[in-house]
């Protein structure tokens, strides 16, 4: 297992607990990937884009819990003047201690920092990196460094199942690395152009840019064709009643589904176990029926370019008829990522959409902290996956809020009509049914859309 340190560079914008938050949140991604965090380290900054976002102190601190040298090796060797050679060698003590104490009276940090009891292999910061940035603490710490990107792009491209959620996580770390090529090595020339001297040749970064947009340009087409399949899906399902469980990432979304529909989706205690939307009919089956899906979870600073990719995912909460906000009640920071939920359903304009909020993992709560969350989600809906009482009770408020809308009716279905009965039976909650010679006269609940497309089909 590698060991691995965290590093937060905390801004004047955020709080001292917003960043401890998002500490512990960088953590759980990282033992999610597999990786041991040996060590900490925050530094409070002015901004993050210096070269090597660090101050040089701190940094040095930082390649000595990884075994580096604490110094950027320069790409580009720049020659000396004369001058300045001079100058350097005439420059008395105390005018070098002088520079010194000016660095000193402006201190950039504030740290609050955990050594290491051994070397690190891996530095992750808690904060996007530039590739020039990737490239000085690499070359300072003398270990591999990555950003929160980095670190989301690979757990969801471990944790892809199904052929749309590779072909999505591709894309997104593909467009990610595709800037970094330059500081990864490439950058000689595949050919020469003219005589003795360098030309129009393509060099090895231009190469690989190239076949990075070409391969971005294929798996595009390849998703855009399953997405087709996707919306053909949905399309049939657009008469049916659906539900999306939506929120943070681990907020218990796959239980709560397996627990109402009796699937054996995955069920684990790690970040985006879930990358894969599932739709399942709530177990027992209701009449009408409702679809229960699972989405991708969220997370703060969720990269762009995967919430790009995962838009085809996404749309299951836009095309639902009602979203269930999951958020894990026992966590002291649900309502940041409650707002990160919404905040991610807005970029996709899923915000129209009837929502229920879900306050899951009430059992483990106290009583006092339960009567708080009632007084505070006066609307929110307290259960835990493990009481079939509380499940029981979500059962019957998702069928009463969708009975809700529903008008009574009656519909006489003569036995010579083919299929009416069965799709009547599929879409509407039977309320009572009589017989005759002729047929069958029932008395329904259901929309008054579904009725009126019963009776026209069927010329009832």
């Amino acid at each position: 297992m590698k060991k691995a340190i965290l590093v937060s560079v905390q801004l004047p914008r955020v709080t001292k607990e917003e960043n401890e938050a998002s500490l512990q949140e960088l953590s759980r991604l990282v033992h999610t990937l597999g990786y041991q965090v040996i060590g900490q380290m925050s530094q409070k900054r002015s901004s993050t884009g210096s070269a090597t976002v660090l101050g040089e102190g701190r940094l040095k601190t930082l390649a000595e819990w990884s075994g580096g040298t604490g110094l950027v090796a320069s790409a580009v060797i720049h020659k000396k003047s004369k001058a300045a050679l001079k100058f350097e060698k005439n420059q008395t003590p105390e005018e070098e201690s002088e520079s010194n104490s000016e660095e000193a009276e402006h201190p950039e940090e504030e740290s609050s920092d955990q050594a290491p009891k051994e070397l690190a292999e891996v530095i992750i910061f808690d904060c996007d990196l530039s590739p020039s940035q990737l490239r000085n603490l690499e070359s300072a710490t003398g270990a591999t460094v990555l950003d929160r990107t980095g670190v989301i792009i690979e757990i969801f491209s471990r944790h892809a199942r199904t052929k749309a959620a590779r072909l999505q996580v591709e894309i997104a770390r593909l467009t990610y690395i595709a800037p970094r090529l330059r500081e990864t090595g490439g950058g000689e020339d595949r050919q020469g152009g003219g005589v003795g001297g360098k030309g129009a040749g393509e060099t090895s970064l231009e190469l690989d840019r190239r076949h990075i947009r070409d391969r971005i340009k294929e798996l595009k087409q390849e998703l855009s064709s399953i997405e087709n399949e996707h919306l053909v899906r949905r399309s049939r399902r657009s008469k049916e009643i659906t539900v999306a469980l939506v929120g943070y990432t681990n907020a218990g979304k796959s239980s709560l589904m397996r627990a109402m529909t009796g699937s054996e989706v995955l069920v684990a205690d790690k970040l985006f176990a879930t990358l894969d939307t599932t739709v399942r009919p709530v177990f027992p089956e209701t009449q009408p029926k409702i679809l229960l899906s699972d989405t991708v979870g969220f997370i703060k600073k969720l990269p762009h370019d995967l919430v790009a990719s995962f838009k085809s995912t996404l749309d299951e909460a836009l095309h639902a008829s009602l979203l269930l906000f999951v958020v894990d009640a026992s966590d002291v920071t649900f309502r940041q990522q409650l707002e990160v939920t919404q905040s991610v359903l807005g970029e996709v304009g899923a915000t129209e959409v009837p929502r229920l909020l879900i306050l899951n993992k009430s059992d483990r709560l106290t009583a006092e902290q339960i009567e708080s969350l009632k007084a505070e989600f006066p609307e929110g809906f307290l259960l835990s996956t493990r009481n079939k009482e509380d499940l029981k009770r979500l059962r019957e408020k998702l069928i009463s809020f969708f009975e809700s809308d529903m008008v009574e009716d009656e519909i006489f279905i003569p036995f010579t009509q083919k299929g009416a009965i069965g799709e009547m039976r599929h879409q509407m909650r039977v309320l009572e049914e009589t017989y005759n010679e002729q047929g069958t006269r029932f008395k329904v609940r259901s929309s008054a859309e579904n009725l009126a497309r019963l009776k026209k089909k069927f010329s009832l």
